[in-house]
């Protein structure tokens, strides 16, 4: 099992107070010492306004943030935790992560979710759709960001759907990995968002759940993949670990335990934001010690 690690962005307060340039030079020194020690990958979430609720905080914006992330790095891999989809036009996503995987030299993850911060949708002229509308969304979303990624010479897109479409859309970078950049869908509805990630993605991304409930919730997510005939040993499993709760912040055997929990269950990665590497380097250096305790291995 991998393991990841949330950059500071400013999100849950962990900038409130913080002049912008400081805090600037903290994610990037907080990405750069994941880097250094050997975490494979490092994320930032898609909001815009504080949780939980919006207040007058810095909050640097995910995609601007890993283009400037991904020049003053070089080994880790990058992604969001996850992109609302309703925020982007998902042709401009694709077109964005492409360009971005360039510049990575061959590091972007794309993260993709329905997306559920109301203020957020409101404040921006979004509106905010039901939870249906939202899902049917991501699915359009995810069929253009299909076509605009798909392997081979063939550099035009064209879907035409209800709530997304593109045209003859030509993405020239489409970035550096083969067969494509990996795609990952968030999100913990078994339902819909899970037929959507069996259907779609390369990995399935699940926000907050305990191994008990991971446990619980993979033979769903092995029969979203049986029903359309897709092997279930192909969707890879990740968890996005809450970084309020006792185990994944507090350093020492619990979160060891977590760790080895969920590697025990099959997850391929685990990534969470440690508050408190906005202050120091001490967090992410004994996050280092856990993992390594709980048998991961961190890169050289």
């Amino acid at each position: 099992m991998k393991i990841g690690v949330i950059v500071p962005q400013g999100w849950t307060g962990e900038y409130d107070g913080w002049e912008p340039a400081r805090a600037w030079a903290r994610t990037v020194a907080v990405a750069q010492q994941a880097e250094r020690l050997g975490f494979e990958s490092a994320w930032l979430f898609d909001h815009f306004h504080t949780v939980p609720r919006p207040t007058d905080e810095l909050t640097f914006e995910a995609f601007t943030s890993l283009s400037a992330l991904a020049a003053v790095t070089r080994r880790i891999r990058l992604g969001h935790v996850v992109v609302c989809n309703g925020y982007r036009n998902p042709g401009l996503v694709a077109k964005m992560i492409s360009t971005m995987d360039v510049i990575a030299g061959g590091r972007m993850e794309l993260g993709i979710g329905a997306g559920w911060k109301r203020d957020e949708w409101r404040a921006y002229g979004y509106g905010f759709p039901e939870t249906r509308e939202r899902l049917a969304m991501l699915r359009d979303g995810l069929e253009v960001i299909h076509a605009m990624l798909a392997p081979g010479r063939t550099a035009h897109a064209t879907h035409e759907g209800p709530h997304a479409s593109v045209r003859d859309a030509i993405n020239l970078p489409k970035g550096l990995q083969e067969p494509r950049i990996p795609i990952m869908v968030g999100g913990n509805g078994p339902n819909v968002t899970w037929r959507l990630a069996a259907r779609y993605a390369d990995e399935l991304n699940l926000d907050g759940l305990s191994p008990e409930e991971l446990r619980e919730a993979l033979p769903t997510i092995r029969e979203r993949c049986e029903e359309i005939d897709r092997d279930p040993g192909s969707l890879r499993i990740s968890v996005h670990a809450w970084w309020g709760t006792d185990a994944w912040r507090d350093p020492g055997p619990a979160r060891q335990a977590l760790l080895r929990a969920y590697a025990d269950l099959g997850v391929s990665r685990v990534m969470g934001l440690l508050q408190a590497s906005a202050d120091g380097d001490e967090p992410l250096e004994a996050l280092a010690a856990d993992a390594a305790a709980a048998g991961m291995a961190l890169a050289s």
